[in-house]
């Protein structure tokens, strides 16, 4: 048997070791199996992890701080709201370069939830493969900020609607709210572009000047990611009139359970003020006082 230099034999402390390492394995394993598990875009996991720092999902009611923006409080308002309705399940994450996957994965029930809300032009024609939760985001709550590059002074100059002529914008035509209210500003023109980082990075080295973007938290409203860096034009903003939904999947296993879950505490929580406190805290949603919309 195998001594240290003061005579304790170190045999029985390794296999101790290893016991333990392959019992957290197994109980890792166990635990990822039998969660639920949701795909989630890698920029918003990081924030979301930082943000809720081994926290309980269940307890967080201030949406100050760091790392806070409007996906990250959809996935907690989401969590919360299932809890609060009953679906107690654990859920093991993904992150990756998701998108527009999500959509196919939720049709054909590989993904139970998109913990991003959709737009309810975008939920409607899912409906024959998707439940649509009840609103987290009412029409009229979402204001866009119109971001830029810091250079941009053209852009940085707007303070009126027909400002924007001469202006060139991008989006995606899938997000319908966000193509539509675009289509309909005095701009010089719409690109199309379905990656939404690619959206930002074309922003911020200018063949593009603006993308609408949620307002963010920090204390400029300034966006930043890696070497992309936008800023919002000052106290202007462009409502986005739909309201905004949580979709579940009706194809997977748990759906039902989920949708129904999900809509009883959305219910509790729109009783207790806790989602518009969220966004407000948030920097998401925007005092109209401050603000100017500039879109009819």
């Amino acid at each position: 048997m195998a001594k240290s230099s003061s005579g304790f034999s170190r045999e029985p402390f390794i296999t101790a070791l290893l016991i333990v390492t392959l019992f957290c394995i197994t109980q890792y394993s166990y635990a990822r199996k039998n969660s639920v598990l949701i795909y989630i875009r890698d920029d918003v996991y990081i924030d979301y992890l930082q943000f809720v720092a081994d926290r309980d999902i269940s307890l967080i009611d201030n949406f100050s701080g760091k790392n806070i923006r409007r996906d990250v409080v959809d996935m907690i308002i989401a969590q919360q709201a299932l809890k609060l309705g009953g679906f107690d399940h654990r859920f093991s994450y993904a992150p990756g370069k998701v998108n527009f996957r999500n959509t196919k994965m939720l049709q054909n029930g590989k993904l139970l939830i998109s913990f991003d809300s959709y737009w309810k032009q975008d939920a409607l024609p899912l409906s024959d493969k998707v439940y649509i939760s009840d609103e987290v985001i009412r029409n009229g709550e979402y204001v866009a900020g119109i971001y830029t590059s810091p250079k941009n002074k053209k852009t940085l100059s707007v303070k009126k609607l027909s400002d924007l002529k001469g202006l060139t914008a991008i989006s995606t035509p899938k997000w319908k709210t966000d193509w539509h209210t675009l289509q309909r500003l005095p701009i010089k023109k719409l690109t199309r572009e379905d990656s939404w980082l690619s959206m930002v990075r074309m922003v911020d080295i200018q063949w593009v000047d603006f993308i609408l973007m949620p307002f963010n938290s920090t204390p400029d409203r300034s966006f930043t990611m890696n070497k992309v860096h936008l800023i919002p034009v000052d106290n202007i903003g462009v409502v986005l009139k739909d309201s905004r939904h949580f979709v579940i999947s009706k194809s997977h296993p748990k759906g039902l359970e989920a949708y129904l879950a999900i809509n009883k505490g959305l219910k509790i929580l729109r009783q207790k003020g806790a989602i518009v406190k969220a966004y407000q805290q948030a920097g998401f949603f925007i005092d109209s006082n401050i603000v100017k919309i500039i879109n009819p």
